[in-house]
């Protein structure tokens, strides 16, 4: 699998070696596909697509049979939480303590396992800009251990920061050590308004990529995952200077099937220091998360509050129910599908909000 090298920028053409690469190595257990929607201008046309693909020549003609395909593009699959209403999460309940409908219609449960062992593929996204100076330590600190809680041996991470720009600080590993050495390089930008904190020279040199980021670890990194996928946002939840919006950011986690976590870090000193209020950008976080199964933990600049959120997330990664059914509506027709899992004793089910019945793209000759 042709993974980006630690310490790499997105670039124009990286980036559209992704674009080009993900549309052949969908995981074959998701009814999804790559988003459509450019983060940064294409490639001139004449240049091979082959020539971004380097690990083509090595893959065998039949390396995926017809039947798995077949089996793909009828199933969708959902991984949730279930809690009271005092926030307790529930096991230990059954495929007829559920039901679920999608665009409002029951469908037939297929399989159904309480699973709290399978691989975890997680992102960790770290903001780095100038209102994360006092929370950064803090978030290097307690996401280190966090890591070192939640990842077995199964379990892969990677590590993203972002200010003016997105950058892949750590590829996909296993290695814990690894991915605190990443953590521990992410540097507040200290850039102003026309002079660049990155190698990468962006349209914007002043600001946040909040949900390029998302759309980017999404898209580019957990859509061609296969198995329980999650990326966790360090941030105060404001964006600035992404070229893409909320709604691409959201519409790329769903179609990965990744469950994303915002862990609200910011000092309102910093907003007070600077004659605002405080930041805005929690209602944006919530459409993120609601969205998609996760949710908004505030933390604020409390060491004992970000540990706590941690904690809460790792319970829920190794509480989670897997579900599957076939659609009554076979089409693939791209659209949106609502989803919605009801339990019989009207537990809170944190589950994504629907998914994109999208074709699959035809594997290449």
């Amino acid at each position: 699998m042709f993974k980006l090298s630690a310490d790499r920028r997105f670039s124009p053409a990286l980036a559209t070696a992704f674009v080009l690469f993900s549309l052949a190595a969908l995981s074959a257990t998701a009814p999804f596909a790559a988003a459509q929607i450019p983060i940064i201008p294409k490639a001139p046309e004449t240049q091979p697509p082959t020539a971004q693909k380097p690990g083509d020549a090595q893959k065998p003609e039949d390396q995926q049979p017809a039947e798995t395909l077949k089996v793909s593009v009828n199933v969708v699959g959902l991984f949730f939480n279930v809690k009271d209403k005092h926030g307790t999460l529930m096991p230990n309940l059954t495929k007829d303590d559920f039901s679920v409908l999608e665009d409002g219609k029951p469908q037939t449960i297929k399989y159904f396992a309480a699973e709290s062992n399978l691989p975890l593929t997680l992102g960790i996204l770290i903001d780095s800009s100038g209102s994360q100076m006092r929370v950064l330590d803090m978030e290097k600190e307690v996401g280190g251990a966090f890591l070192r809680q939640i990842l077995t041996d199964k379990d892969e991470a990677y590590v993203i920061d972002f200010n003016v720009d997105a950058s892949l600080v750590q590829d996909y590993t296993r290695d814990v050590h690894r991915l605190q050495a990443a953590m521990n390089k992410v540097k507040i930008n200290t850039g102003v308004s026309g002079m660049g904190g990155g190698p990468v020279p962006t349209a914007n040199q002043a600001g946040t990529v909040l949900y390029d980021a998302v759309y980017l670890s999404a898209h580019d990194m957990l859509a061609k995952e296969v198995g329980r996928k999650a990326m966790i946002l360090l941030t105060d939840g404001e964006d600035e200077g992404s070229r893409l919006k909320i709604k691409d950011a959201i519409e790329a986690a769903q179609k990965a099937d990744a469950i994303v976590y915002v862990l609200l870090c910011a000092d309102r000193g910093f907003y007070g220091s600077f004659g605002m209020g405080g930041y805005s950008g929690e209602s944006e976080m919530r459409k993120l998360t609601e969205a998609t199964g996760g949710r908004v933990i505030n933390v604020g600049n409390k060491f004992d509050k970000l540990r706590e959120a941690f904690d809460q997330i790792a319970a829920e990664l190794r509480s989670q129910y897997n579900l599957g059914y076939t659609p009554t509506n076979p089409v693939q027709d791209g659209g949106y599908r609502k989803l919605e899992v009801k339990s019989k004793e009207s537990y809170k089910i944190q589950c994504r909000a629907g998914y994109y019945a999208t074709p699959r793209e035809p594997l290449p000759q």
